[in-house]
C-alpha cells in the first residue's frame, strides 16, 4: 500500500439522452436492455462504456445503461448527478458466474500516477448501481494495480466481478453494499475507509498476501469492513494453506468483521497481521466455519458477542438504497 493520498480524475459529460432504470427480477436472464437504457455493443448506439456515461450528460435524472456481452478495453471514470444503474448481459442475474461483460484495463499505480488513476473502473457517483459486469486490472502480480474505486455513497454493487492482484478493490469512502460478487486478488485486495457490506461472495486468493486492508483512523469514524455469509478460498488450481491473513492495518484504526463466513485453509492460523506502525486495529470473527475458521491462535484479535447488522455498517437508512432482493 501506499500511504499518499490518491487523486481524483475526472471525465468530461457531455449531453445526451437519459434513461430511467427498471427494476429486474433477481436470477432471471437479461439479454435485452431494460426499457429506458442507453445501449452499449452489440447493435446498441455506444460502442464503449466511456461514450454512454458522456452521453449522459450534466443531467441528475435517474438513468440506467446497459451493456451487451463483451469484452470492453477501457478506463471508465462515472461521475454522473442523479442515481445511475449500469446492467450487463447474463443468463443469471443473482449471481457473478454467467457474467458476459467484461471491462478490462492494465496499468500500474506508478505508472498511471495514483491508485484512482490505475483503476478500470472509478466511481465518484452518490447512488450507483451495477449488476453483473466484471472489472478486471490485468497488470498482473508485483505491483499496486486498482480494478475498482469506489470512492462515493450509497454505492450497491450486484453480482459483479472485481479482478486483479495487489490493490484490487478499493473501498474507498461513503456506504457501500456487495453482494454476490466475486473478490480476487492477493496483497491487500480489498482496502480503503468505505463503511462496506459484503453479503454472499468469494472471496478468492490467487497468492498470498492479506485479503483487507482498512484504512479507518481515528476512533470518531462509523466505518466497518463485515464480511458475512462469504467463502474465503483459493483460486483454483492455488495452493496457498497459511500464506493469506484476513487482514492488515492500512491506518491505525482498522475495522473488519469475518461472520457467517466459510474460511478456507489458505487462512494462516495467526489470522492477522500488522502493517501501519502503533495499529491498534479492532479484528473480529463470529460463527465462521471452516478449515481456516479456528481462532485459538489468533493475533490482534478481539472477542464479539453477536454478528453486527447492515444497521451498523450501513446506516439506519439502509433499506432505502441496497437492492432488497440481494
Amino acid at each position: 500500500m501506499h500511504l499518499a493520498k490518491p487523486l481524483l480524475s475526472a471525465l468530461a459529460l457531455g449531453a445526451g439522452v437519459i434513461g430511467a432504470p427498471t427494476e429486474l427480477q433477481r436470477r432471471t436472464a437479461r439479454t435485452s436492455a431494460p426499457s429506458g437504457c442507453l445501449t452499449v455493443g452489440s447493435s446498441g448506439t455506444y460502442s464503449s462504456v466511456g461514450a454512454a456515461v458522456s452521453a449522459l450528460g450534466s443531467s441528475t435524472a435517474a438513468a440506467c445503461i446497459y451493456i451487451a456481452a463483451g469484452t470492453y478495453t477501457e478506463q471508465v471514470i462515472i461521475k454522473y448527478g442523479g442515481a445511475l444503474t449500469l446492467y450487463g448481459q447474463t443468463a443469471d442475474t443473482g449471481s457473478y458466474k454467467k457474467n458476459t461483460v467484461t471491462i478490462t484495463h492494465s496499468i500500474n499505480s506508478a505508472t498511471a500516477g495514483s491508485l484512482d488513476k490505475s483503476a478500470t473502473v472509478n466511481v465518484v457517483s452518490d447512488g450507483l448501481k451495477m449488476y453483473n459486469i466484471n472489472i478486471v486490472n490485468g497488470y498482473g502480480a508485483g505491483s499496486q494495480a486498482v480494478a475498482m474505486v469506489a470512492n462515493a455513497d450509497k454505492l450497491g454493487f450486484y453480482g459483479c466481478q472485481f479482478s486483479g492482484y495487489q490493490d484490487t478493490l478499493y473501498a474507498k469512502s461513503g456506504t457501500q453494499y456487495y453482494s454476490n460478487c466475486l473478490i480476487e486478488g492477493n496483497v491487500d485486495f480489498i482496502f480503503g475507509d468505505a463503511s462496506a457490506w459484503f453479503g454472499e461472495c468469494d472471496i478468492v486468493a490467487n497468492g498470498p498476501g492479506a485479503i483487507t486492508a482498512m484504512s479507518r483512523e481515528v476512533a470518531s469514524d462509523t466505518a466497518w469492513y463485515a464480511i458475512d455469509h462469504c467463502n474465503i478460498k483459493a483460486a483454483p488450481g492455488v495452493t496457498l494453506d497459511g500464506t493469506q491473513y484476513l487482514g492488515r492495518p492500512w491506518r491505525i484504526l482498522a475495522r473488519v468483521i469475518y461472520q457467517n463466513s466459510n474460511i478456507g485453509s489458505l487462512i494462516n492460523a495467526k489470522g492477522w497481521n500488522t502493517m501501519a506502525d502503533g495499529a491498534t486495529p479492532a479484528y473480529y470473527e463470529f460463527n465462521n466455519s471452516g478449515d481456516g475458521a479456528d481462532t485459538s491462535s489468533r493475533l490482534y484479535e478481539t472477542s464479539i458477542s453477536a454478528a453486527v447488522t447492515k444497521k451498523t455498517v450501513l446506516g439506519s437508512d439502509y433499506g432505502s438504497w441496497i437492492d432488497s432482493s440481494y
